[in-house]
């Protein structure tokens, strides 16, 4: 167990407060503090800053009590690992399922969502991406409004619980990944700006003051932020970590957050012996994120692709609200199929600015897509799946060009078998103001999108989670069970057809008005999102297929050199 020191430069005094007893600490060199004498290595603790608190420790392993609560150490040290020889599989052949623990099941425990796990196994799933698990306000929750970013959410099993989680997974050949949230902190449970200059106001962001990465004190902030990433890589066994919005890093450094943080991940990763992944999402598309260091990037592994599900959502709804209406649909799914982003230097009118750096086009095996996640279907008012918003034939097309595109692919719980249920937002904030504030900002923010009568729901109710909670019983309902035999399928053809993973080579694509021709070496994807059956002509550079891999009912016709396609429908093909 680490030592119970605390890094408060300005404070005149630090006192440990445990075991009910307030304990002197003496000043060491660059502000940190000690205790004085030795302490008992057992009992619940905080820290007094020049006589108010106790707070919680801003490394506190373990919050029993939530957010507001005194701090437990936890022996991790001690849990007996069985996953000894543990390599993860390669994310380029992989597929990437994102789950949130409190509504993957009714219970919303890792103890529960490890019953679920031979479901993902038997899907085809590789990785499996934990919204974040760190302590946040109250008991639900989505997991981004980070307050004490070293301790595993009690109500979902603390410490133990995600030990256990990570090695049922590692037992089942499963990596694990998980979210974390290092550019903003919450406006609840937040104590690090008692113990030091955690924020600044020299920047703003969309969650108010940003954290603190180059102003006085920045040298610290850092370091909590890298030693929080690679704790959980190290003591939890986690394979890789995802980085919420990194655009929220707002710095004048030399040595930028994210090449840093990648760089120790890197010197972990020889120190274990064993792959480990960062995953970063960013709305610039900023390909420098993923460069090599050695060619002037930050030598992050992968970025999310949020221009692949725009183009691909517009193409399947139509929709064009807000950012959607800067994607062309079909055409613009061209583009990102043949470059890998749309916005590479491209002016968008939402933004009101260009977006992207003009002509350069990251690897697909760096990209991560979808056809759903949980901003994509949470920050909806009414939390909508794709299945809610388009027919069952669409949602299949969509589900096609994602597993056979050529990106690192990402499901969303419950997509595999189209859930009814929705995934809305929801929170569980201690403060009133608090959730009073984020209730109203809910409603005002789709007052002008929503029909008449239509309620947004309250975030704060206990309805709204459980509303959310995916619903087991679905399989066994035939309209479901069809849909997860297509996933099912799709899977097993990605992982058997080496054309189709993710890698640097370009496909060949050809596109017009709703309809989408693309080929992957030996593979051919024809989809016909218009309203009459149409007739693809192959050859030239498609050549001729011989055979139909995968096809949507009532099924598509080979001819010489053709393929018919029935109205909103599909055909994987087998071509020389």
């Amino acid at each position: 167990m680490r030592p119970l020191s605390v890094w408060a430069p300005a404070a005149q005094s630090v006192r440990l407060h445990l075991r009910g007893v307030d304990r002197p600490m003496r000043r060491l060199a660059s502000g940190w503090w000690e205790p004085e004498g030795r302490v008992p290595r057992t009992g619940d603790y905080g820290f007094l800053i020049d006589g108010d608190g106790p707070f919680p420790d801003p490394r506190s392993a373990w919050q029993p009590t939530g957010v507001h609560g005194l701090s437990r150490r936890f022996p991790a040290g001690r849990f007996r690992w069985g996953d000894q020889g543990w390599q993860p599989p390669p994310l380029n052949s992989g597929v990437i399922y994102e789950l949130h623990v409190g509504t993957f099941t009714a219970e919303g425990t890792f103890a529960a969502a490890i019953s679920k796990l031979d479901h993902l196994v038997e899907l085809g799933i590789t990785h499996v991406e934990l919204m974040p698990v760190h302590q946040f306000p109250g008991a639900r929750g989505w997991g981004y409004d980070a307050a004490s970013l070293f301790a595993t959410h009690s109500a979902y099993g603390g410490p133990s619980g995600l030990m256990r989680f990570v090695d049922a997974c590692h037992a089942r050949s499963l990596a694990v990944i998980l979210d974390v949230v290092y550019n903003h902190l919450s406006p609840e449970g937040n104590y690090l700006p008692t113990f030091g200059p955690y924020l600044t106001d020299r920047y703003g962001t969309n969650w108010g003051q940003a954290v603190n990465l180059d102003g006085p004190g920045s040298d610290q902030v850092r370091r909590l932020i890298c030693d929080n990433a690679l704790g959980w890589l190290r003591d939890f066994h986690l394979d890789g970590l995802r980085l919420d919005a990194v655009h929220g890093f707002i710095e004048i450094s030399a040595l930028p957050l994210l090449e840093q943080l990648a760089t120790e991940v890197g010197l972990l990763q020889g120190e274990l012996g064993r792959q480990l992944t960062v995953i970063a999402e960013n709305n610039q598309n900023d390909s420098r994120i993923i460069r090599p260091r050695s060619s002037g990037g930050m030598g992050v592994g992968l970025i999310w692709n949020d221009d692949f599900h725009h183009a691909l959502h517009v193409a399947l709804t139509g929709d064009q609200d807000g950012y959607y209406r800067d994607f062309n649909g079909v055409e613009d799914l061209r583009v990102c199929l043949e470059r890998g982003l749309v916005y590479s230097g491209r002016y968008a009118s939402s933004r009101e600015a260009v977006i992207g750096r003009p002509k350069d086009y990251p690897p697909y095996c760096q990209l991560v897509a979808y056809l759903q996640n949980h901003d994509q279907v949470g920050n909806r008012a009414l939390g909508d799946r794709i299945g809610h918003l388009v027919e069952a034939e669409l949602a299949a097309i969509g589900a096609i060009l994602l597993l056979t595109s050529p990106f690192v692919p990402m499901l969303f719980q419950g997509e595999e078998w189209g859930a009814a249920t929705p995934f809305l937002y929801f929170t569980d904030l201690q403060d009133p103001g608090l959730g009073r504030a984020v209730r109203q900002g809910r409603r005002r923010e789709f007052s002008e999108f929503l029909g008449p009568g239509t309620v947004v729901p309250d975030p704060q109710t206990e309805a709204t989670f459980e509303r959310s909670k995916l619903n087991w019983e679905e399989l066994a309902e035939p309209s479901h069970r069809e849909v997860l035999a297509l996933y099912r399928n799709l899977i097993a053809l990605r992982h058997q057809q080496r054309d189709l993973w993710a890698s640097a080579e370009r496909p060949e694509v050809s596109s017009g008005s709703g309809w989408l021709l693309v080929r992957r070496g030996g593979v051919l994807v024809a989809a016909n999102l218009g309203r009459r059956r149409r007739v693809f002509s192959l050859g030239g550079r498609f050549g001729e297929a011989d055979r139909v891999l995968l096809e949507s009912s009532p099924g598509a016709k080979l001819g010489i050199r053709t393929v018919s396609v029935p109205a909103k429908g599909f055909a994987v093909l087998s071509c020389g």
